[in-house]
């Protein structure tokens, strides 16, 4: 039942964006309770982690060497070239460049695993991503938004270690030391995590509801591109570097859906509600266009595996 509601998150986000548009009073007197839900998601996600993951990080790290690079290289660029395309708004272009120098998001690794991808990979793809972007996501934002507008890249440094590194951490050393609390923990952590995504998605819909009507189209258009060509570079890229199909789009799903609830959280806190804009969108629709490439895959790869066993089966005996 759980795994069910976790595979419609899309439909809910998009049901609770429609409910925090026209009743949004609710939802908008909740918006210091942002920083807070997005440090529990961290906490969840470093639940999640095992020594496992280090040591396969350690013994094959090309895989997670290429996410990270096109995470961190391509994400940003792409946010900056479609904000300047489509002439958005200062604090809207703030809000794009903020998401594309986010760090994957954890939605990234139920997508991946509805995709029968490598889940192990998405993962740890996430966490080395989550923790370089402590460092990657401020001194990002501070090069590509040098015209824009001031960034305090010392304060958002530190603003980023306290909702995400110190979270993750110490969901690491939970796992590691209170073994029985983290299992009996773990079956719900993907279903707690949807629920705590999707009041953070209603918060900063109801913080926008005015300003929706004005930008939100060509806001959403921009969103749209930039989520594509993350998906479509992190694949496409990842195969002609080598990586099999299995990696590659793994590492197209971890690099396409960002931590759009980071770059909320740090648009409310250092800029404005109108730059948070662009991650509340980016949270809805990121999980729409991933699960439906999830989708695709699984039947793809469920064929593909159907044809083998038919294969073997229809081969003589020896």
């Amino acid at each position: 039942m759980l795994a069910r509601f976790n595979s419609l998150f899309p439909l809910w986000a998009l049901l609770i964006s429609l409910i925090a548009f026209f009743l949004n009073a609710p939802f908008a007197a909740l918006n210091t309770a942002i920083v807070p839900l997005l440090a529990a998601v961290m906490f969840l996600m470093g639940l999640t982690l095992t020594k496992t993951d280090v040591e396969r990080i350690v013994k094959d790290p090309k895989p997670i060497l290429v996410g990270v690079v096109l995470q961190f290289l391509l994400m940003p660029v792409m946010a900056l070239t479609f904000s300047k395309m489509l002439q958005l708004s200062n604090q809207l272009t703030i809000g794009m460049v903020l998401v594309g120098s986010c760090a994957g998001g954890t939605a990234s690794n139920v997508v991946c695993y509805l995709a029968k991808g490598d889940v192990a990979l998405s993962i740890s793809l996430t966490m080395v991503s989550t923790l370089i972007g402590v460092i990657a996501t401020p001194l990002l934002c501070a090069f590509y938004l040098s015209e824009t507008v001031s960034v305090d890249t010392l304060a958002l440094l530190f603003s980023i270690v306290q909702i995400v590194f110190i979270p993750v951490v110490l969901g690491f050393s939970c796992k590691l030391f209170m073994s029985d609390f983290s299992n009996r923990v773990d079956p719900f952590i993907p279903t707690l995590s949807v629920l705590i995504i999707i009041l953070i998605i209603a918060i900063v819909v109801a913080l926008n509801a005015d300003r929706l009507l004005d930008v939100g189209l060509i806001t959403l258009i921009a969103v749209i591109l930039h989520n594509l060509s993350g998906l479509a570079g992190g694949y496409y890229i990842s195969r002609l570097i080598g990586l099999d199909i299995k990696q590659s789009q793994t590492v197209a799903i971890e690099v396409g859906m960002q931590n759009s609830g980071l770059g909320v959280a740090l648009a409310t806190q250092f800029f404005s509600a109108t730059a948070a804009l662009p991650g509340a969108l980016f949270s809805v629709w990121h999980n729409i266009s991933g699960s439906l490439l999830a989708s695709i895959w699984s039947r793809k790869r469920a064929s593909l595996e159907y044809l083998l066993k038919d294969e073997e089966s229809s081969l003589p005996e020896k």
